[in-house]
């Protein structure tokens, strides 16, 4: 089969290499999918730096979700057969012809769409869920602070705010990315480069702050988000863009009673993900069907070309999702 390879040189190349089926056979609770489409994800250039390893087990392939067609089945699967259209979540090996995971990491292709809208879903709305409604506990008419709100973690949050009814304020790196979430259903938005997210907040809230920040960038954000947050609140972070080190008053952690959370989903072991993948099918998977969610989409490349999807991810510059076509 061919798959990205991450040469000597640091290049990305369309190359063949082995199938993972030739030397190990597919393991009773999984299925092998044909690779119709996939996407770019932060993990992925972090990966390819060589600062983000697969975990233990995974392939070192990149490529963290993927739509395509179900070529085998393990022996104990029942959920699905072969040629079933699907996408999946992945802790790898996603930008090749062929891939395996668990049977119960896989989602069915939502009524009506192509294998690229179907790539552009598994990882930011599994991202979304997992941490402001499982980690982040939100509860009816609490709100929410999200940062990058152009992302596809981002556009995805949105989504799933406006749907549930929960009021949802965003950050964003342009004015044009502001106008998009509001479109998207954002109830209020800052543009971080001209206004202090954390004044916006104060008067959004009537002084009393969100109750959920979903926050990718840490750095100095860290101290402004513990300013934003409500009592009771919590800050779930899942990337550190702007910095690993910042400063914090304790103080406020406990007169607020806040509660800070680090989270990452690509090295939660297979049973937590299938978790995850549950809730998304049974909450999640029919509202695309009935056209309620839906995915958005920058741009979409060739395989071949997943040098310029990654300097299109690196430019900050999207707004949702970059995907890679194997068709």
């Amino acid at each position: 089969m061919k798959a990205i390879t991450i040469t000597e040189d640091n290049h990305l190349v369309w190359q063949q290499t082995s199938n993972p089926l030739e030397n190990t056979p597919l393991q009773s609770h999984q299925v092998a999918i044909d690779v119709k489409a996939t996407a770019v994800n932060r993990a992925d250039l972090m990966q390819r730096k060589g600062v983000y390893p697969a975990p233990p087990g995974a392939s070192d392939i990149l490529g963290l979700e993927c739509a395509g067609v179900i070529s085998a089945i393990g022996t104990e699967v029942k959920s699905w057969q072969v040629g079933d259209k699907v996408c999946a979540l992945l802790a790898g090996g996603g930008y090749a012809e062929t891939v395996v995971c668990a049977a119960s990491h896989v989602l069915p292709m939502p009524k009506d769409f192509s294998f690229v809208q179907a790539a552009a879903i598994p990882e930011v709305f599994a991202t979304a869920w997992l941490n402001i409604f499982m980690e982040g506990n939100l509860q009816p008419k609490e709100t929410v602070l999200i940062h990058a709100g152009a992302s596809g973690v981002g556009t995805a949050a949105i989504q799933l705010c406006r749907h549930f009814a929960h009021c949802c304020f965003v950050t964003v790196g342009s004015d044009e990315k502001l106008a998009f979430c509001r479109e998207l259903g954002a109830t209020q938005a800052v543009n971080r480069h001209n206004d202090d997210f954390q004044q916006h907040i104060k008067s959004w809230t009537d002084g009393k702050g969100v109750d959920v920040i979903l926050d990718p960038v840490g750095g100095d954000y860290f101290e402004k988000n513990i300013r934003s947050l409500n009592t009771d609140g919590r800050l779930i972070m899942i990337g550190i863009m702007g910095g690993r080190k910042s400063t914090v008053d304790l103080g406020r952690l406990l007169v607020k009673r806040l509660r800070v959370m680090g989270s990452t989903l690509r090295s939660r072991d297979d049973d937590y993900k299938s978790q995850i993948i549950s809730q998304l099918t049974q909450q999640v998977w029919p509202l695309f069907d009935s056209g309620e969610l839906k995915p958005i989409i920058e741009q979409q490349f060739p395989i071949s070309e997943a040098e310029a999807a990654f300097a299109l991810i690196a430019s900050n510059t999207t707004t949702g999702k970059v995907i890679l076509s194997l068709e």
